[in-house]
């Protein structure tokens, strides 16, 4: 399946320049000009953000329909799971940047061998993961959780764990492909996986087709399938593809190169270790919230999925924004990289908007769709998660701008200072107005939800604050020029 539309490479393999570029536009002019490329490069990653955030979905909708016990455990398995796929996808994120980086320079043996060295790493954090997934139970029961939760999560995970290793290899695909700007492929595979995984769900909760009923177990078996299918259709259609199959047979793509598998690791580790606190935070917060209550931790599990459906849509412009501004940085272009950074701000603060109004002008019809009122004991429940939902309105803002902020960093080179103001807005300022709102305040689920609000706020100013320093800092050494302003 070809994507041209999306790829900015001429057919001499150079890079063709920007129509901004061409014309040299400025103000309001530069901004629409922009906003259209921007959003040109985000939207197949955000519509594939929303169909691989849909498979999911579709297991917590599933889950909600059999009970509070089963939507916790399986909430606190997922959350662990996720926790771990966050960390290993993040090591192979920087493959898109350096990608990126090598198209600009028509350096095509490197992007082949930035992509094996991709799957190396996705194939060691994919055997370290499952392994943890499986061992983990012991030390949850000694972390305050319920041991019937315990029990039944570790059923699910069971099952679940093996599915790591072709999830992370379809990042790696899906990363290589994005700085290639040729993710297309990705929204078609996504939205057939979300079909399948629907139908698997179906048919092996409930027994359907001469299949067995596993109930529960069953939506674990239905998403390690659907990620081993995902990933060997990405192959597929990445074969038939002229343009990325050429990379994917190329020799650099099938032996060792120690530089590149070194340069993934170092733009890749720090990503990791941002993606890992911020992924941690949550799920640290997922267990205090657990410490609470099952009821506590299935309105946590209903409201963390809603808010990750957002999510996806700050992942996507931050991506967007990272790719555009890795460009500009090849080109030592500081002014083009400050803007653009600022732009991706702007779209991701209006897209989070808008959807705040929606959770405030209906609540109790969102949170209907992922967990059923009238199913024995989740009435607490479902008024649990549309408090949560009143909160998530403004948290959701922050939580995009943070995102993003980390992408823009990324994009001009710097990978361990977002890990480094992660520490600080997540763990030294969220975790601990979290606890101390939500448990030792007694302001149960509302207040732990109220602290992380205050951990994302900060986390994402320092984040812009962060980026808007380096690129002035880069401006100059380049240029000798002043800081680079803002465009009236």
């Amino acid at each position: 399946m070809s994507t041209d539309t999306t790829d900015t490479t001429d057919t001499t393999g150079k890079h063709a320049p920007d129509r901004a570029e061409e014309t040299g536009e400025t103000g309001a002019g530069w901004w629409a000009t922009n906003s259209r490329a921007l959003l040109k490069l985000a939207l197949p990653l955000i519509l594939t953000n929303f169909a691989y955030v849909a498979l999911t979905t579709v297991d917590i909708v599933m889950l909600g329909r059999l009970g509070a016990l089963e939507i916790a455990a399986a909430g606190l398995a997922l959350a662990l799971f996720n926790q771990l796929r966050t960390t290993g996808t993040g090591l192979v994120t920087g493959v898109s940047n350096l990608v990126a980086e090598a198209r600009v320079r028509a350096d095509r043996e490197r992007i082949g061998a930035l992509l094996f060295a991709g799957f190396f790493w996705a194939t060691v954090c994919g055997v370290l993961f499952c392994a943890a997934l499986l061992l983990i139970g012991p030390l949850l029961v000694l972390l305050g959780q319920d041991p019937a939760v315990v029990d039944k999560a570790g059923e699910f995970l069971m099952v679940l764990a093996p599915g790591m290793l072709p999830c992370l290899w379809f990042q790696t695909l899906r990363h290589f492909t994005t700085g290639l700007k040729r993710p297309g492929p990705l929204l078609a595979i996504t939205l057939v996986s979300v079909g399948v995984t629907i139908a698997l769900n179906h048919a092996l909760i409930h027994g359907e087709f001469g299949l067995p009923a596993f109930g529960f177990v069953g939506v674990a078996i239905a998403t390690v399938t659907v990620f081993l299918l995902s990933f060997l259709a990405f192959v597929v259609v990445i074969l038939r593809d002229a343009v990325l199959r050429s990379y994917l047979l190329s020799p650099a793509a099938r032996r060792w190169n120690g530089d590149a598998v070194r340069s993934v690791w170092r733009l890749g580790l720090p990503i990791s270790g941002t993606y890992a606190s911020e992924a941690g935070f949550f799920s640290v917060l997922t267990l205090v919230i657990g410490s609470l209550g099952a009821d506590a931790l299935a309105a946590q599990t209903v409201l963390n999925q809603i808010v990750y459906i957002v999510f996806m849509i700050s992942a996507g412009l931050s991506h967007a924004a990272s790719i555009h501004i890795s460009e500009a940085d090849g080109r030592d272009d500081y002014a083009t990289a400050r803007r653009t950074g600022l732009l991706g701000t702007a779209w991701g603060v209006i897209a989070t908007l808008a959807v705040a109004a929606l959770y405030l002008a209906i609540p109790e019809p969102i949170v209907s769709l992922f967990i059923s009122a009238e199913h024995a004991g989740n009435a607490d429940i479902v008024a649990l998660t549309v408090t949560g939902l009143m909160i998530a309105a403004l948290m959701q803002v922050f939580d995009a701008t943070q995102n993003i902020g980390n992408g823009i960093l990324r994009g001009v080179g710097d990978t361990a200072g977002p890990f480094r103001i992660s520490l600080i807005g997540y763990w030294l300022i969220g975790l601990p107005a979290g606890y101390l709102l939500g448990v030792t305040a007694d302001g149960g689920v509302e207040g732990v939800w109220i602290g992380q609000t205050i951990g994302l706020a900060v986390t994402a100013a320092l984040l812009l604050a962060a980026f808007l320093r380096r690129v002035g800092r880069l401006h100059r050494e380049t240029s000798g020029a002043p800081d680079p302003q803002p465009e009236p």
